[in-house]
């Protein structure tokens, strides 16, 4: 019986995410504590016990929420400005440096200096915009500036209309570019908000919780937060690519 190219890679994804599990117990073995090295066990059984509190799910709809805005307010921005910078040169000029500028500072610098001006309570908002704007935006440009030149040439020749070179034309050639920022951009603003929620502690956030379990040196709850954070991570990025992917079907068959 042959298995299918689907399912052999689902079968490798499972087998390699056991090694790294295997391997993962087998450096709590040989480290020989708990509180340098929490083993998948008690890492696991952690977990349990959180998933029982009311403030692990408030903790985690804080974070998500603080994000989400974040990301979606990149998202609207980088777009909008990407196509206006496209369409009027002196915008692209004046937003050229602002951009070299974020994307060369460091996050942590941004979530020093936010501090003096933002509330905690929205400072991973602000971090999340910052880190996923750049990426927006650029990637917004270069899928404009990456349309057919033949096909814009016979738009011309049949008149077709701002609005249809757009649906035709200039929407096909970013999408790519879209959907490869936002795969990019989704696991670096939840990096960087969790980060900045270390740092600024808001309240009924993952990074608070974190924070908690450092200073107390409960490492299976750090542990048990983390693997938290990257299962959150990969189900936020599987439905936003999604909705992306069903915004852009819906746009076609306008």
């Amino acid at each position: 019986m042959r298995i299918s190219t689907t399912c052999r890679n689902r079968i490798i994804r499972v087998l390699a995410v056991a090694f790294w599990i295997a391997v993962w117990q087998g450096v709590s073995l040989a480290v020989g504590s708990e509180i340098l090295v929490a083993s998948p066990a008690r890492t696991f059984g952690a977990l349990l016990s959180l998933l029982r509190e009311g403030a692990f799910y408030r903790a985690v709809l804080g974070s998500l929420m603080r994000i989400c805005a974040g990301f979606a307010l990149a998202l609207a921005l980088g777009i909008a400005l990407g196509a206006l910078s496209f369409v009027v040169g002196w915008v692209r000029a004046l937003l050229h440096p602002v951009v070299s500028v974020v994307k060369a500072t460091p996050v942590a610098s941004f979530v020093i200096l936010a501090l003096i001006w933002i509330s905690s309570k929205n400072l991973s908002i602000f971090i999340s915009f910052l880190m996923v704007f750049p990426i927006m935006y650029e990637n917004m440009l270069a899928g404009l500036e990456s349309a057919d030149a033949k096909l814009l040439e016979m738009g011309q020749v049949f008149h077709l209309s701002r609005m249809a070179r757009i649906r035709a034309i200039y929407l096909p050639a970013a999408y790519p570019f879209l959907l490869s920022a936002a795969r990019l951009s989704l696991g670096m603003c939840w990096k960087s908000g969790i980060a900045a929620e270390v740092i600024g502690q808001p309240r009924q956030s993952i990074g608070a919780e974190l924070n908690q379990a450092k200073l107390f040196f409960n490492t299976p709850d750090l542990f048990a937060w983390t693997v938290t954070i990257i299962v959150v991570s990969v189900v936020f990025e599987r439905l936003v690519l999604c909705g992306i992917r069903a915004l852009m079907r819906r746009w076609e068959r306008a």
